[in-house]
């Protein structure tokens, strides 16, 4: 057997995804094929969307009526109580939320303020007296943990309010009304004090709820399983709970495809990750070769790397023709053989493609047979040769909307005579036709599939903008700032 070689082409590689921050190494029992990372300044901006929907949350608080017997010297026995308060207006003007090693997320609330308007009344005896107010809160300041987790079963993210504590530094009331209001007046620093105990009990009781009705079920949101086809789907279920550091937030996803109708492991495991610092993107995420490899697997398995090339889908302007005419120049027993006979080849992965990522790009080992045919007047197959096509292939990656696309260029080809029905040849002959075939006929169809592009795991609502793709040692590293909307 007689093997040929093209030239080497310059490898390439294009823009895609993935992301970073501090220099460690990420280990869990199962290493991830994927790392979705928040840093600091994705934190921050996530604090700025939570306190919106928070404060929405506070001003609809409702304050139960306050209510009290009082008695004074020479007076005699009275009652009064405030009653029909609601928020006019509550303001969080500072927020902030950091990663809390072995802890979760710190959530913290400084200088809000709200204002609270009601109605008092007050009665002694046959005297009814009444009248509005005005409640101003200051200096209110809340400190809270989050705990971060999932559900091993379905991999899935949890959130809880792990502890809350609240404090109102002042509240001052602003009694109109009846000319009697000094009735009220004499009791305004208990009046007060009592407001103040509800208004902490109320905001820690709205900031609990509002993490299980609101931000638990946004956590949901984030994509476990996606299927691609009818055949393939993606698992991007956690496999260890978030991990904080004093930095960032990392989610450790398995990050692997999977056959649909027969899932399974895959028989090779994914790298230690060793992300870098960056920092200056919102989110980053951590594709690792083995995520691109899991996919190579699962669809050489199900038989969708095969193709089958006849004279239909040679573009008529080539200058050559899949005919046993055309190729007797190159073999002559060919043509001997079969005249005048129209061919077909099969094309099959007969092993899955690898993927390797080094930070000069990205390069695919793609290993092709390809057995000739000879088309018969009854439209049966008269087997001509086997070749093997031994391909390395530069990647070029990128992201649109959120999604992961590619392309695949040829960079060198080279042909093994594996089995020959038609009596030995120099399979050198061949190379400029498949030279030929493979760029243009062959990757095409798979560009053609890559262009549709794999699901980012993002939750709902956020559009990325701002990106940067660089490749790294065993992975490829994607950050993009975030918008909700």
């Amino acid at each position: 057997t007689k093997m040929a070689r093209a030239p080497d082409n310059t490898p390439r590689w294009a823009t895609l995804v993935v992301l970073a921050t501090l220099g460690t190494v990420v280990t869990v029992a199962t290493n991830p094929g994927v790392v979705a990372r928040i840093t600091q300044k994705g934190l921050d901006y996530a604090c700025q969307q939570g306190v919106a929907t928070l404060q929405k949350e506070l001003e609809k608080i409702t304050i139960p009526t306050f209510s009290e017997n009082f008695k004074i010297k020479y007076l005699g026995k009275g009652h009064y109580n405030f009653y029909s308060m609601a928020v006019r207006g509550f303001k969080l003007p500072s927020c902030q939320i950091r990663p809390s090693p072995d802890r979760g997320l710190d959530f913290s609330i400084k200088d809000a303020s709200v204002k609270i308007s009601g109605k008092w009344k007050a009665r002694k005896n046959f005297i009814k007296v009444s009248g509005n107010f005005d409640l101003s809160v200051e200096g209110i300041s809340v400190a809270a943990s989050l705990k971060l987790g999932y559900t091993p079963t379905s991999g899935h993210s949890t959130i809880s309010c792990r502890s809350c504590s609240s404090y109102v530094n002042s509240v001052r009331a602003h009694i109109s009304g009846s000319s009697l209001k000094w009735l009220i007046q004499l009791f305004r620093k208990k009046i007060e004090s009592a407001l103040r105990r509800a208004m902490e009990s109320k905001i820690c009781e709205v900031l609990r709820n509002t993490v299980s009705s609101k931000l638990q079920p946004y956590f949901q949101t984030l994509p476990v399983t996606v299927k691609m086809d009818r055949m393939v789907g993606i698992d991007y279920s956690l496999v260890a709970p978030p991990k904080a550091t004093t930095d960032n937030l990392d989610g450790l996803l398995k990050g692997e495809f999977f056959s649909l109708a027969h899932p399974s492991p895959p028989p090779f495991a994914p790298p230690a990750l060793a992300l870098p610092a960056d920092h200056d993107r919102m989110v980053y995420l951590c594709i690792s070769e083995y995520f691109f490899n899991t996919a190579g697997l699962v669809y050489q398995g199900a038989g969708v790397l095969n193709l089958t090339l006849n004279s239909h889908v040679i573009p008529k302007e080539s200058k050559f023709s899949l005919t046993t005419n055309f190729f007797g120049t190159l073999i002559p027993q060919v043509a001997t053989m079969f005249p005048n006979k129209e061919m077909q080849f099969l094309i099959w992965a007969s092993f899955p493609p690898h993927l390797t990522v080094r930070p000069t790009g990205l390069d695919l080992i793609f290993v092709l047979e390809t057995q000739a045919f000879a088309v018969l007047p009854n439209s049966s197959l008269a087997p001509l040769f086997l070749i093997e096509m031994n391909t390395s292939i530069s990647v070029s990656v990128g992201v649109r909307s959120d999604r992961l696309i590619g392309e695949l260029r040829l960079d060198r080809l080279l042909l093994e005579l594996k089995h020959s029905n038609v009596g030995p040849f120099s399979v050198e002959l061949l190379q400029a036709v498949m030279n030929f075939a493979v760029p243009t006929v062959v990757l095409p169809v798979i560009n053609e599939k890559l262009q549709k592009g794999f699901p980012l795991p993002l939750p709902a609502y956020i559009r990325l903008f701002n990106l940067v793709l660089q490749p790294h040692q065993d992975f490829l590293l994607f950050g993009a700032d975030v918008h909700y909307s």
